[in-house]
């Protein structure tokens, strides 16, 4: 008879309701009844509302059952961990929840273990880079350029150009570095990755660093990620040791070398400037521009910076080809993004899915509406620097220009929903206390204005000359979207008067 295989997962986000103890319930059931079982710890499939979600393999499929607590584990047994237990989700794949979801980047998430490389092969890994191996370095650009991928951070810009730039630059050393400072409130999707399927990370960076002729690659990874963290460094041993990296890539003779940073907890190293004053050992200080990373970055050499989703993105691009990849999405938003459902949310979890879909769908078709029961009030689309959106916002397609055309973000797709008992004054005054804390304090429109701004806010709401305080608040903000040498303070404005425009009566202002 073959062993029972069992999937439990070993995301942090599982951990942290129970996972481990849940796992070791299984394996102590297991052993008491002398039943044969496998167990696997995989990543999680996102559907985090379910954690921690155990699967079963058989031969039709993998069965899900969730949330367990190691309390179930013997009802299970019981069961025989059949359809007819309560806590029976139905096959995985036919979950709704996760059944209208397109994953490319994500396909292997919660399928595998993330640490083994038979696995990753088995299911389609390192056929990009094969792909990239048989290319000269401008056409894998190319096919970067062609696919229509846009950098998945505050910017959007266009990951081939960033590439090509580097590729023509001149210089005996380029680096490849991974912004894996995943600090956005709301967002997890680079953690649950680099957890759940690190390879892939490894696999777009090598094929970065063979498009532009780069023998060195960074990952900075936040330090309040420890569990990706160490699934990291190990997954870069391994492949190591499987020489994928190494001196010569899969044997081709062309080096690639991967190493891991850890940032110690500035939200400000985010931006790609200060990243690099961290990674050189500095403190992490925005840098003024020009000149560009692509041409002077880490050590003054052309260095190609994106984030996780970014190189996430690539092997696909690589192994199925541009057009593939240019099938989905909407306008100029090609490819699909990783939305992450946070805040006052049923269903919270990270959802892939092309662009151009709405919010109104995101968050009351998948994500169940709010977990009080209570209505809707505003969505921060963004990160803790984004816009609040109003209901009559919510139906705009989920993509970069019709966002920009109504002065929001996308941003890292990271969605946090408020409920109608939501202050928008006191979260509009979060956002300026927010920056004046992690401000770097190199420009004074970012680290004085911000403290400026929790000061005219109270000023505001305790009615102290509250038209003139909004007026001055305006023009605050107005001084910091254009004087600001980062996004840091440049985007703190974009939650305050989103908040002011649409939320005007938490301000003590009359509704327009």
């Amino acid at each position: 008879m073959s062993p029972l295989q069992v999937y439990v997962p070993r995301d942090a986000a599982a951990l942290a309701v129970g996972a481990d103890e849940v796992a070791a319930a299984i394996t102590a059931e297991a052993a008491r009844l002398g039943s044969p079982m496998q167990l696997v710890r995989n990543g999680s499939r996102g559907l985090l509302w379910l954690e921690t979600m155990v699967e079963v393999a058989t031969p039709s499929g993998r069965i899900a059952f969730g949330p367990v607590q190691p309390a179930d584990v013997p009802s299970l047994f019981e069961a025989g961990w059949a359809a007819g237990h309560p806590l029976c989700l139905g096959p995985t794949e036919q979950i709704p929840e996760f059944a209208r979801q397109l994953r490319l980047s994500f396909a292997r998430c919660g399928l595998t273990d993330p640490l083994s490389l038979a696995e990753y092969e088995a299911h389609g890994g390192w056929a990009g880079l094969r792909r990239a191996l048989a290319l000269a370095p401008e056409a894998i650009v190319q096919q970067v350029l062609d696919s229509g991928l846009r950098g998945r951070g505050g910017a959007a810009f266009p990951t081939g150009i960033k590439w090509r730039t580097v590729a023509q630059a001149a210089a005996p050393q380029k680096y490849v570095v991974c912004n894996a400072d995943e600090g956005d409130s709301g967002t997890f999707a680079d953690r649950m990755l680099m957890e759940g399927d690190p390879f892939l990370l490894i696999e777009g960076m090598a094929i970065a660093g063979l498009a532009v002729g780069a023998t060195r690659g960074l990952v900075y990874i936040r330090s309040e990620y420890p569990h990706a963290i160490a699934a990291f460094d190990a997954a870069i041993a391994l492949a190591r040791e499987a020489g994928v990296l190494g001196a010569s890539v899969l044997g081709s003779g062309r080096a690639f070398e991967l190493e891991t940073r850890v940032g110690a907890g500035s939200y400000v190293c985010g931006e790609e400037t200060a990243m690099l004053e961290s990674l050189e050992g500095k403190r992490g200080i925005v840098r003024a521009k020009p000149p560009l990373p692509a041409i002077s970055g880490l050590f003054g050499r052309p260095t190609v910076i994106n984030n996780v989703l970014s190189f996430a993105a690539v092997p696909t691009i690589l192994a199925q080809g541009p057009q593939f990849y240019q099938e989905f999405g909407s306008g100029r938003s090609r490819g699909t993004l990783p939305f992450q459902l946070a805040g006052n949310i049923r269903h919270g979890g990270l959802f892939e899915l092309p662009f151009g879909l709405t919010l109104r769908e995101l968050v009351f078709d998948i994500g169940g509406g709010t977990a009080s029961g209570r209505p809707v009030k505003a969505i921060q689309v963004g990160g803790p620097l984004g816009t609040y959106v109003p209901a009559a916002q919510w139906d705009v397609p989920l993509d970069y220009e019709a966002y920009a055309a109504i002065g929001a973000v996308l941003g890292h797709g990271g969605i946090v929903v408020h409920d109608d008992s939501a202050d928008m004054a006191q979260l509009a005054r979060y956002a300026m206390e927010f920056c004046a804390i992690e401000s770097c304090g190199k420009c004074t429109p970012c680290r004085i204005g911000s403290t400026r701004g929790a000061e005219v806010i109270d000023r505001i709401v305790s009615n102290q000359n509250r038209l003139q305080q909004v007026q001055l608040l305006r023009e605050l903000c107005d001084t910091m979207v254009h004087g600001s040498l980062c996004a840091m303070g440049g985007m703190t404005p974009f939650p305050v008067l989103s908040a002011l425009d649409h939320y005007p009566e938490d301000f003590g202002l009359r509704t327009p």
